[in-house]
């Protein structure tokens, strides 16, 4: 199909992929637990969204550019970083002002961005890209005619299954919300946890394949 072999035994594997504890996990479930249930799901379509990104690089040979390019993968691999930890260093900020949490005014006027934040998250993190490269020609047939097809229509299933799991991770993180509401200790701690988690992630972006 469109020069695809083992459709099935790939999504099978990305099902299992997505599952797998990550970046992407830790982040869905912090937004949703510190920020409500629609920046959660702003922030999970966000970072489906970058397995697009990632995919679109893999079909037209970006990826493998980037893969034979150290100086350009630290480059990328530097902004992804310091992008967690300004993410993180706000959050933590931001704990401070009592008119941002409680209330819901947050979640309501940060979807757009909090879309736009989770999107940046997974395209500014090479390692992402590298992994598709390595990853998505196995399920691409040696004499596939169909050009860059097979990649996008992999990509877009990725795209369904990261969804679908993430919006489970959603729901889990929007209980966890509504024990955090019952005390503003409890809310203003999280904030400040979750900051200093984007601020790991970021060091772990970093730090990864050093």
């Amino acid at each position: 199909m469109f020069g695809i072999e083992n459709f099935a035994a790939f999504v099978v594997a990305a099902i299992l992929l997505n599952m797998t504890p990550g970046v992407d996990t830790v982040y869905v479930l912090t937004r949703t637990a510190t920020e409500g249930k629609k920046v959660g799901i702003a922030s999970a379509i966000g970072i489906s969204s970058g397995i697009i990104f990632h995919t679109t690089l893999v079909a037209l040979g970006l990826a493998a550019l980037l893969a034979a390019s150290p100086k350009a993968f630290f480059a990328l691999k530097l902004a992804g970083a310091a992008y967690l930890v300004f993410l993180g260093i706000r959050t933590f900020r931001n704990a401070k002002d009592s008119s941002l949490l409680g209330s819901g005014k947050s979640e309501g006027k940060g979807v757009r961005k909090a879309f736009l934040q989770g999107f940046l998250t997974n395209a500014l993190n090479p390692k992402v890209a590298l992994f598709f490269l390595a990853f998505m020609p196995a399920f691409v047939s040696s004499s596939n005619s169909y050009g860059p097809l097979p990649f996008l229509v992999l990509g877009a299933t990725f795209f369904a299954t990261s969804t679908v799991w993430s919006l489970a991770l959603v729901a889990a993180g929007a209980v966890a919300k509504r024990f955090l509401e019952r005390s503003d200790r409890a809310r203003v701690g999280s904030m400040k946890g979750a900051g200093v988690i984007y601020c790991l992630l970021g060091a772990g972006v970093l730090a990864a394949g050093s």
